[in-house]
C-alpha cells in the first residue's frame, strides 16, 4: 500500500473524511474530490501532509469535468491503483410526493457519476493491468426502506452494476467489490429524528449505528494482496440489520 495511489470521491466529511485520515497514515498518495470549497480538514491535511495528499473541486456529474480530473492526476502520479466510489447524497420523501429536483440529484450524484469516475479510471487501470475498485452502496439498496425508494434503487443500481464491471474487467485483474453500510455515525446521520434513531436501533441486533471505523478494515482488504481473488462481490457492514 505504501506508494498505492488512491483516489476517494466525496473526501471531505462522513465515511470519505475517515478514509481519507485513514489512508493518509499509511499510502504514499491521497487523492480527493470536493463538492464544495476547502473545509477545515482538508486545510489540515494539505498541511500535514503536503506532497502526499491531493485535493480538487470537481462537478463529478459533469463529463468533462471527471475526464479532466482524472487525467490531471495520471499524469502528475503516473498510474491510479484504487479509486473508492464514496460520493453520495441522500434526500427521503415517498415517491408519489418527491421532487424531480430530489430524484435528479441522487440519480446523478450516487449512480451517474459513479458510473463516470469508473469509466475514466479504468481506463488508465487498464493501462496498467491492475487496480482496484470500491463502491460505497449501502444496505438500503439490498432491504429497501420506506421513503427512500430513489435513494435505494440507486443503490441497488451500485451494486449491479459492481457485479456486471467485475466480469469485464477481471480479465484485466482488475478488482470491483462494493460495500454495503447501514447508518453510520456521520453528518448524514443527524439528521434522522429521535423516533427514527430508535426504530433504526431496534431493528439492528448489535443496537447501535455503525461508525466509519466500522467500514475502513474491510476497504483495507479489499485493498491488500489478501483480496486477490474476490471480484464482484458486496460486503454488507450493517451490525445485522439486514438479516
Amino acid at each position: 500500500m505504501k506508494n498505492d495511489v488512491i483516489i476517494i470521491t466525496g473526501g471531505s466529511k462522513g465515511l470519505g473524511k475517515a478514509i481519507v485520515e485513514y489512508f493518509l497514515k499509511s499510502t504514499e498518495k491521497v487523492i480527493c474530490t470536493l463538492s464544495r470549497k476547502k473545509t477545515d480538514f482538508i486545510q489540515k491535511m494539505e498541511e500535514t501532509y503536503g506532497e502526499r495528499f491531493y485535493y480538487k473541486s470537481v462537478d463529478i456529474t459533469n463529463t468533462e469535468d471527471v475526464r479532466d480530473f482524472v487525467n490531471q492526476v495520471y499524469t502528475k502520479y503516473g498510474k491510479i491503483d484504487v479509486l473508492i466510489n464514496n460520493a453520495g447524497v441522500a434526500r427521503d420523501g415517498v415517491l408519489m410526493t418527491q421532487s424531480n429536483a430530489d430524484m435528479d440529484l441522487m440519480i446523478n450524484i450516487n449512480l451517474f457519476s459513479l458510473i463516470q469516475m469508473t469509466k475514466y479510471v479504468s481506463r488508465k487501470m487498464i493501462l496498467r493491468n491492475e487496480g482496484r475498485i470500491i463502491n460505497i452502496s449501502s444496505v438500503i439498496g439490498i432491504s429497501g426502506y420506506r421513503g427512500l425508494s430513489v435513494y435505494s434503487a440507486t443503490k441497488a443500481g451500485i451494486d449491479g452494476f459492481t457485479r456486471s464491471l467485475a466480469r469485464e474487467l477481471g480479465s484485466r485483474n482488475i478488482l470491483v467489490n462494493s460495500i454495503a453500510p447501514s447508518y453510520l455515525k456521520t453528518e448524514m446521520s443527524e439528521v434522522l429524528t429521535e423516533a427514527q434513531l430508535n426504530q433504526i436501533l431496534r431493528r439492528t441486533p448489535l443496537r447501535r449505528l455503525g461508525t466509519p471505523e466500522d467500514v475502513i478494515p474491510v476497504i483495507d482488504f479489499l485493498c491488500s494482496e489478501g483480496s486477490s481473488f474476490i471480484t464482484g462481490q458486496t460486503f454488507i457492514v450493517d451490525g445485522g440489520i439486514s438479516v
